[in-house]
This record gives C-alpha cells, structure tokens and sequence, in this order.
C-alpha cells in the first residue's frame, strides 16, 4: 500500500489529475461516472468534468475547488493506493497537512505558466516537514505551452533548485498535462522527447514508509481496553505505529514503567505470533497492570524521551495570532496537558527555506519554532524517527478550536 497526497496551489490541476489517474487505469465505477456526467452538464462542461471526482462537498462542486482533504483508494495489478486530495487555497493549508501527516509520497502539481507560487513553496516545505520522504513534481498544463521542452526544462531547473536543502530521499520532476492524460498513465506522443515513467509508473515504484517503521522502537499507543469476559483475559487493543511486537517479547508500559511480557497476540481478529507497524493488534499481557487508554506499550531496550518541555516545530492554522504565555492544550494520540508556549525561537521562511529571527505575531499559515512548557509529561521521540509520538496538536482551551499541528525535535 502507497499513501500519496497531492499539494499545489489553487487551480494548479490536482483534482482533474487525480481523476484522470482514476479514469485512465480504469478504477472508476459506472455509477461514479453517470454522477459525473450529470454535474458535468450542470456546470455547463463540454465533456466530463474529471475534476468532479474528488470534489466532494456540495460548496467544491459549485465553487469548482476542493475544501476538504477527499481520499481515494485505487489498485492497479502491481499496487494498492491511497490518495489525499489535498486543497490548494492558502487558508486550507491546515487541511493539507492533514493530508500529508499519513502520506509516504508527495505529487506536487506546479501549473508550467506560474511556476513555484508561494503557495507550492509551502506545500512542500510542509511535505517534509511532516515526514514525507517521497517527491514528484508534476508540472502541468503543457499542452498550453505547445509542450516546450525548454519551458519545461526551466521549470524543473527551479523546482531542483528550491527542493534540494528539503533533502528528500527522492525527487522525480515530470512534464504533462492532467486534462489531456499525458503522462499520467498513458505518455502521449507530443512529449516523446521525455525519457522517464508517466506517474502511475514512478507511484508502483515508490518505496512505503511502513519498511521505515516496521525498522523502528516499538511504539504501541493504547486505544481501547477489553475487559475480561468468561475465558476471555484482559486485553489492549491499539495499532502498532513501530517496530515489531511478537508473543514473548518483554515490553514497558508507560507512563507507570512496569515490564512485563506479551502473552497473547491478535492481529485482525486472528491468533498470531508476530504485529509489524501498521497492524491493528490485540495484545494479553503476562501480568494484571493498570493500563488505560492512552497509556504506551514500547520496547525496554529503546524507551521514549519523557519530556515536561518540548522544542518543536509548529505550523499554526488559526487565524488568531499564537499569544505569547497563552494557556494552550497540548494533545498527543489520547493523552491531553495543558501547555505554553514559553518562547518563539525562529520562523521559517517559505521562499529561502533558511530560519529567521521570531519577529511580530505568528498568524495562520506561520511555521515556526518554539519552546513550549507542559503540566504533565508526555513520552516523545523525533517525529523523524516515529510519526506518532512526535507529532502534536495544539488547542486553544478557551474556544477548544485547534490552532497549530506540532512536530517534535
């Protein structure tokens, strides 16, 4: 399975890319094209309107853009996929990196007549940030060009440019068009003078972060606890975030630090010896422990960092500015402190990528650095190294609206 999220700025083409991706490998059902025919006829389209698709929402169809983040799921005979079709308006941002927290890939859609607005800058900036370690660069609306090599060449010389101090493990920079499907899953004959894959090509080749994962310390965050019932022992449901769990294996269980040993393992409803990243699991424990939800099963070689401060990154989605010394809520999966933000560090600028001095108020769209003070503690790694206990949310107690997403260091 390959979780991709598509970013770009507004009008760029994501939504019709994502249908023509649809549409061309034939994962589009014929009640779902009857339904965009119709709306296609509404809105006065010539011929089908592939954007429609993803745009979900009443207001996206009527608008003709995307709000919310729409996911897909499609399969061709070599994958599975996962698509987020994230929103390219500026103060949609927020729902973007929604979109790209789960994502392995990024498909970057850069309109060949704008080239790299502010809001593509950001889209990728946050792509990394939030993990993201696979990049490809579409860049579309060739076909209004006359498909030039050379405009595309100039395009992709800037995107290799901006993208190369983000350090991604890959960066692949394609020409097309999303209307006409060229190179999406077909390669269309005006662009023969392009040698590399068409998108479907490049996407069955990427490698999923769950290899990542399954690589890394344990990290098992509890969702439920199953009572006894009958013959039935107490049991701790939750999805393994990383690493590897098997029956046998000594565990810690956080934050009261008891050590015991896994009894029993369910993965999806079935017996077995062994849970990877990415499982929903089941797990009996040799000992009777306190555990709620919200507690962490981890391995006892590699614990987490218990932190009662944190340096972070935050991207903050408000549109009330962050108040310095303001009483925040701090929530990590389940678990829930009430915080500060102590100090605003530095700020991130969306064009040099370099940090800069933390001068005025940090408004909506903002990425920043900050140090940020807890009540309680938190058990945290790098996000780099585990997604799900470096990343945060942070919510303001007096409206309980959620105003920046939380990365830590």
């Amino acid at each position: 399975m390959l979780r991709f999220v598509t970013a770009g700025s507004v009008d760029d083409g994501k939504s019709t890319l994502i249908g023509r991706l649809l549409y061309d490998s034939r994962a589009i059902q014929q009640d779902q094209l009857d339904a965009m025919e119709r709306a296609s006829l509404r809105r006065g389209a010539g011929e089908l309107d592939l954007s429609l698709l993803t745009d979900g929402l009443e207001a996206e169809r009527e608008q003709g853009i995307t709000i919310d983040v729409a996911y897909r799921y499609f399969a061709t005979p070599r994958r599975k996929f996962i698509i987020a079709d994230a929103p390219g308006h500026e103060q949609y941002t927020r729902n973007m990196a929604t979109g790209a927290s789960t994502a392995d890939a990024a498909v970057l859609l850069v309109d060949v007549r704008k080239q790299l607005v502010e809001q593509t800058r950001r889209h990728l900036l946050l792509a990394r940030l939030l993990g993201v370690r696979h990049a490809i660069a579409f860049v579309n609306k060739l076909d209004l060009v006359g498909f030039s090599q050379g405009i595309f060449e100039g395009v992709r010389d800037s995107i290799e440019r901006f993208a190369a101090p983000l350090g991604f493990d890959t960066l692949d920079i394609l020409p097309g068009s999303a209307l006409r499907g060229d190179m999406v899953v077909g390669r269309g004959a005006e662009l023969d003078w392009f040698e590399g894959p068409t998108l479907l090509e490049r996407l069955e080749s990427l490698e999923s972060s769950v290899d990542q994962a399954v690589a890394g310390p344990l990290r098992l965050p509890v969702q439920l606890v199953s009572r006894p019932q009958g013959a039935a022992a107490r049991a701790y449901l939750g999805r393994v975030e990383s690493g590897v769990l098997t029956v046998g294996s000594e565990v810690t269980v956080l934050p009261g630090g008891r050590r015991t040993r896994v009894r029993e393992l369910t993965v999806q409803g079935l017996r077995s010896e062994a849970a990877a990243a990415g499982d929903s699991v089941s797990v009996v424990l040799a000992d009777d422990i306190d555990i709620a939800r919200g507690d962490l099963i981890v391995g006892v070689a590699t614990l987490p960092r218990e932190a009662r401060a944190l340096e972070a990154t935050l991207i903050w989605f408000d549109a009330e500015p962050l108040r310095p010394a303001g009483r925040y809520l701090v929530q990590q999966g389940s678990r829930r402190t009430l915080a500060k933000v102590r100090e605003v560090i530095a700020r991130r600028d969306v064009h040099t990528l370099q940090e800069q001095p933390a001068d005025g108020p940090v408004a909506a769209n903002d990425i920043v650095r900050a140090d940020i003070s807890l009540q309680a503690p938190l058990f945290v790694d790098p996000y780099n190294e585990v997604r799900a206990t470096g990343a945060f949310i942070l919510i303001d107690e007096a409206t309980n609206r959620t105003v920046a997403a939380g990365l830590v260091q």
